[in-house]
């Protein structure tokens, strides 16, 4: 997954780009009510702050996202884990097309062994 931070605002846009199916089982957070997703990112962010993500699925789609801070894992986290925050999806239709897109695309993956970066 590639992240980064460019150009707008305090702390940019975050843009993340998820190219197989297992990097999408690692970042994506189904259960939150809404969707969430782990962005890589070294920036330092609030709980609660509103943030924008760029996100790119499997080289074929992209979708804006809105959504706010939910899960901060920091630089110092010990293990595996890589700094990042959880980013719950916005309750809008083009998060609902985000969320419709992702639980298509991880519905047949078992992902059995597969440790992700959240819970």
């Amino acid at each position: 997954m590639a992240f980064m931070g460019a150009g707008m605002g305090k702390k940019g846009i975050l843009s993340c780009e998820i190219k197989d199916v297992t990097e999408l089982h690692k970042v994506y957070m189904p259960f939150i009510e809404k969707g969430g997703i782990f962005v890589k990112t070294k920036n330092s962010y609030e709980l609660g702050e509103e943030v924008f993500l760029l996100l790119s699925l499997l080289e074929e789609e992209k979708f804006p996202i809105t959504g706010k801070v939910i899960w901060i894992t920091p630089s110092t986290a010990v293990g595996l884990k890589h700094a990042g925050i959880g980013v719950e999806l916005s309750d809008n239709s083009d998060m609902e097309m985000a969320r419709t897109k992702i639980e298509t695309i991880l519905a047949p993956f078992k992902g059995d062994g597969v440790a992700t970066e959240t819970m």
